[in-house]
Order: structure tokens, then sequence, then C-alpha cells
């Protein structure tokens, strides 16, 4: 079975500044799942000026204490790659994430896109899409499934309320139509 979560917001600030909010976005206090971020590689190319990001969060272990006690869940930290391009002349950033742990019993991905409102091009408009497949676990499979897909509601939920934060206290109020 597939768990798929899917996200719409609208930010009302301009693409740049959400943009960067996002960039800063973790660590953060108000998200202690998140120890650290690194970025491995960063080019831009030249002859579109898209600049591609790889970045990898290292992620405390969220899984309840009692799934641990099945030896492959019992790892102190997940780690998630994200790769982004963005186009500041088309004012979007494309993100494409997974998970680099367990990848022989679970698959989690999210397909990002920030983008200019068609509303208002001083606003950033965000849709994610979120798709969690467990396999191998055996009976596990349905309650690991059910876990993920509640981890990646209240995941996406806690990345838009602290990207409102982040951009509230670095930009001021949000800008009216």
């Amino acid at each position: 079975m597939v768990v798929a979560v899917d996200v719409h917001q609208v930010f009302q600030y301009p693409f740049e500044q959400v943009v960067a909010s996002f960039l800063r976005k973790y660590p953060n206090p108000m998200d202690k799942n998140v120890i650290a971020v690194k970025i491995v590689e960063e080019k831009k190319d030249e002859s579109t000026g898209i600049i591609y990001r790889k970045r990898i969060a290292i992620c405390e272990n969220v899984v309840p204490e009692i799934l641990r006690k099945v030896s492959i869940l019992k790892v102190p930290s997940i780690q998630l790659e994200e790769e982004s391009w963005l186009n500041l002349q088309e004012r979007n950033m494309a993100i494409r994430s997974r998970c680099l742990t367990w990848t022989q019993y679970a698959s989690m991905k999210e397909e990002s896109v920030f983008r200019e409102s068609m509303e208002n091009p001083n606003w950033t408009e965000f849709i994610q899409r979120g798709r969690i497949s467990i396999t191998g676990a055996g009976f596990l499979n349905c309650i690991l499934e059910t876990f993920a897909s509640a981890f990646l509601k209240q995941g996406a939920q806690k990345g838009i309320r602290i990207m409102e934060m982040l951009l509230k206290e670095q930009c001021g109020a949000p800008l009216a139509k």
C-alpha cells in the first residue's frame, strides 16, 4: 500500500523571501527532530541560471519506542536527501526529497514546488506531495504505514507553521492583496 499526503499553502510573502526562509528552516528549536542539515553539492548552470543543491538532513528516529524493538527500526537517526532546483528568473523552486534509511523496507519520497502565486505576484504558492510505501516488514507493514501517514501529515503542518513564523520574524506581517 502507498500512503500519500498532499499539501497546498499560499504564503503571503514574495517568492525570494519564502525560498530564503525555506533554506534556513532547519535546524530549528520548533522541530528538535532535525539535528543537522548539510549542503553536500551546490552548482549553478551558467546557461539557465538554475541553482542545484543537494542537502543531507540528519533526523532523530521518531519511530515509537515499542516499534523499535524490531531490530531493523532500532537506529539512532534517519538520513534524508533533498535535491532542489532554484530558478530565480522564473521564480520557482522544485524540490525532491527521499529517505536514505531503511531503503530495503520503505520508500519515502516528497516532491515540492515553490512558485509565484497566480493570485498575487507578491505571494508564493507551495505544493507538496509525500508518498510512503512499506514492504518487507511483514505484519508490521500496516502499523508502520499508519504511523508514517500521521507523521507525514503532522510534519507538513509543522513545516508550514515554522515557515510562517520565520517569515513573520524576518519580514514582518504578511502582504495583503
